[in-house]
C-alpha cells in the first residue's frame, strides 16, 4: 500500500499535465488548495482515497488513480462461526440504563449454579404450551403489526432503547414454534427471521460488526427453520454492508456475486446488485457501478410483495436504486452529479423517517462540501445533527467524520467557523 501512494503524485502530475490542465485548475475542479496538490505531486503529503477518488473522475483515469490510494480496513474480518447450541438468552438491563445480551448454552448456565436463583423472577414453565391454530393465527398477526411498528420505531429512536423489546419478541417467537404446528411453525419462525435481521441492522448501527453478523447468521438459521432458504443469500447483501462502511471495495463486490449465484427473489437479487454497484464505485469502476445499477432497477420491478412477510431492506426510500447512484457518483469522485440526485431522492422520503433522512441527509451534505457549496453543505449539516444523535447511528457518524474531515480543508470560510463547534459536539456525542 505503501508503494502504492508513492506513485500517486507522480502518475497525478502525468495525468493532468497530459490533459493540459494547470494546478489552480485542478485544484479549483476538486476544491483542494493548490499548495496540498502540489505536496501531494511531489510526495511530500499523503494522498487521501477522496482526493484521489476526486482527481480519478476529474482526470477520466478510469478507477487507475483510485486505486492507488485504497482505504485501509477497519480491522480484521469478523466472519466467525456462530457458538454451538446456545439455548440461552440472557439479557441483563441495568438501573444505570446500560444493557447486555449474552447468548449461552444451557450447560453454561448449569455450571453457573444458582448465584442469582434467590433474585431470579421465574416468569412461567420452562417450555411454553403449544399454541393452538387459532392462537398461531393470532399470535403472527400481532407480532407482524408489532414488527412494522417496531421499525417506524426505529427511525426515530436510538438502537440501545429498541434491542431489548426485539430480542424478546424474537426470543418469544422462537420458543413458541417448537411445540406448534408445522404451518403454525414454519409462520412463527421465519419472522422471527425477519426479526433477528432487524436486530442484526440495529446492532451495526450501534458500532458492534461482530454482534451484527451473529444476529444475521441465526435470522439465516432461524429462517432456514421455518422453510426460507433465500434469507442466506441476503445475510450475504448484510455482511457486504459492513465490508461497505469499511471502505473494502474487493470483499464488497465478493460478497454480493455470491449473494447473486443462486436462485433468488428479484428483491434480494437486486438488492445485492445494488450495494456490488456500491462495491465497483468504491473501487472506482464507474462503468460496472452503474451497469450493477441498471440490473438491480429491472430486478427491483419484478418483486411482487408479499403481504405475510415483512420487507426485507429498507421501506422508506421510493426509488432506493436513485438514492443509491448518488450515494455511488459521491464515491466515484463526481460529487454534483451526486447532489443533484440525492437533493431530489432525498425531498421524497416521508419526514417521519428520521434515521433515514438523516443518513442519506449526511450523504448529501458530504456532496454538496465536495462539490464546494461549503455554505448549502453546512446548512444541511446543521440541519441534520440533532437527529444524528437521535438516532444514534455508527454508520452515520462514520459520514459526519467525513463531513468535518473535508470541511476542515477550509478553516476560514464563515460558514464553517460557524458550524464547527456544532459539528464537533455532535461527534462528542455520537462516540462511545
Amino acid at each position: 500500500m505503501h508503494g502504492q501512494r508513492h506513485q500517486f503524485g507522480p502518475e497525478l502530475r502525468r495525468r493532468r499535465l497530459a490533459e493540459g490542465l494547470t494546478l489552480d485548475a485542478l485544484a479549483a475542479a476538486v476544491h483542494y488548495s493548490k499548495g496540498q496538490l502540489s505536496k501531494v505531486e511531489r510526495g511530500l503529503k499523503p494522498p487521501s482515497p477522496d482526493l484521489a477518488r476526486l482527481c480519478d473522475a476529474e482526470l477520466g483515469a478510469g478507477g487507475a488513480l483510485a486505486a492507488l490510494v485504497p482505504w485501509r480496513s477497519s480491522g480484521a474480518d469478523t466472519d466467525e462461526e456462530i457458538p454451538g447450541d446456545q439455548e440461552v438468552w440472557l439479557m441483563r438491563l441495568t438501573a444505570g440504563g446500560t444493557d447486555s445480551f449474552q447468548p449461552m448454552d444451557r450447560r453454561q448456565v448449569m455450571a453457573a449454579g444458582a448465584a442469582g436463583a434467590a433474585s431470579a423472577l421465574r416468569l412461567g414453565p420452562g417450555t411454553p404450551s403449544a399454541p393452538t391454530a387459532a392462537e398461531g393465527s393470532s399470535l403472527l398477526e400481532v407480532s407482524r403489526s408489532m414488527f412494522d411498528q417496531y421499525r417506524r420505531l426505529g427511525q426515530t429512536v436510538s438502537p440501545r432503547f429498541m434491542l431489548p423489546a426485539l430480542v424478546a419478541q424474537t426470543h418469544t417467537l422462537r420458543e413458541l414454534a417448537r411445540g406448534a404446528g408445522a404451518r403454525t411453525r414454519r409462520g412463527l419462525l421465519t419472522l422471527a427471521s425477519r426479526y433477528a435481521e432487524y436486530i442484526g441492522w440495529l446492532v451495526q448501527e450501534s458500532g458492534d460488526e461482530k454482534a451484527a453478523l451473529w444476529w444475521t447468521r441465526r435470522a439465516v438459521e432461524l429462517a432456514a427453520a421455518g422453510g426460507d432458504e433465500d434469507l442466506a443469500a441476503y445475510a450475504l447483501v448484510r455482511h457486504a454492508l459492513i465490508t461497505l462502511y469499511r471502505q473494502d471495495a474487493a470483499q464488497t463486490v465478493e460478497l454480493t456475486r455470491r449473494a447473486q449465484s443462486g436462485a433468488v427473489p428479484p428483491r434480494i437479487h437486486g438488492l445485492a446488485a445494488q450495494r456490488e454497484a456500491q462495491g465497483h464505485a468504491l473501487g472506482g469502476d464507474y462503468d460496472a457501478s452503474m451497469r450493477c445499477l441498471d440490473r438491480a432497477r429491472v430486478l427491483l420491478a419484478r418483486d411482487a410483495p408479499d403481504s405475510g412477510t415483512p420487507v426485507i431492506g429498507t421501506t422508506n426510500l421510493p426509488d432506493p436504486v436513485a438514492m443509491v447512484t448518488g450515494w455511488c457518483l459521491y464515491d466515484l469522485g463526481r460529487p454534483r452529479e451526486a447532489a443533484e440526485i440525492i437533493d431530489r431522492e432525498l425531498a421524497r422520503i416521508p419526514p417521519d423517517a428520521l434515521r433515514t433522512r438523516a443518513r442519506y441527509g449526511m450523504r448529501q451534505a458530504l456532496a454538496h462540501a465536495a462539490a464546494g457549496d461549503l455554505d448549502h453543505a453546512c446548512e444541511l449539516a446543521g440541519q441534520l445533527l440533532d437527529g444524528a444523535v437521535a438516532v444514534g447511528s455508527a454508520t452515520i457518524t462514520a459520514d459526519l467524520r467525513r463531513l468535518a474531515h473535508t470541511l476542515a480543508r477550509h478553516p476560514t470560510h464563515p460558514t464553517v467557523r460557524a458550524l464547527t463547534p456544532e459539528l464537533t459536539a455532535a461527534l462528542r456525542l455520537e462516540t462511545p
